[in-house]
């Protein structure tokens, strides 16, 4: 009886571990209604909605004369100054509040780190890294957030981590080029 429980056991842990290392980018979560999450953890309550990725983009927002924003998905952004570059997520058949957090690692320092809501965020020791965390309302299952580009920010290789509690959803690897690197 023992070595049929164990073999339960073993073959029950071989299978989920297959579940859970499945696609990290399709990966569900649950979060509660209110989009907040206690002590670090998921909240198991029965009014919790899944969470799953349908599509994760990153690029370029333009801004034409009517004010309308237009995306562009490319991995490389030019290094000039007013240019908008950040990411856009679909949530798959989502709506309410989210509540994410973006890593964004730049390859130097900047001369300055800005936000325009004065939303959750903090840097690194080494000024390298800025975290910024906020909850937001989706009708359509979409979240976003893009970063202005300033004077004295750095070209070169970046990196954007987008999380929902501590769970990744989306990693973006991009480029931000110089025009005189064309």
């Amino acid at each position: 009886m023992r070595i049929w429980a164990a073999i339960v056991v073993l073959t029950s842990s071989w299978l989920i571990s297959k579940a859970i290392a499945s696609e990290p980018i399709n990966a569900t979560l649950a979060l509660p209604d209110n989009g907040t999450v206690s002590s670090g953890s998921i909240s198991q309550a029965s009014n919790t909605k899944p969470i799953t990725v349908s599509k994760a983009e990153f690029g370029v927002l333009r801004i034409d004369s009517n004010g309308e924003g237009k995306f562009t998905p490319t991995t490389r952004v030019l290094l000039n100054q007013g240019g908008k570059y950040g990411w856009r997520i679909q949530l798959k058949d989502y709506k309410g509040k989210v509540t994410w957090r973006e890593v964004l690692r730049l390859p130097k320092t900047p001369q300055t780190w800005a936000t325009d809501d004065g939303e959750n965020f903090s840097l690194s020791p080494d000024g390298l890294e800025a975290v910024t965390k906020r909850t937001e309302s989706t009708s359509d299952g979409v979240i976003e957030n893009f970063w202005t580009i300033a004077p004295g920010d750095p070209g070169g290789k970046h990196r954007i981590q987008v999380y929902i509690d501590k769970r990744l959803i989306a990693n973006f690897e991009f480029e931000v080029i110089s025009l005189k690197k064309q």
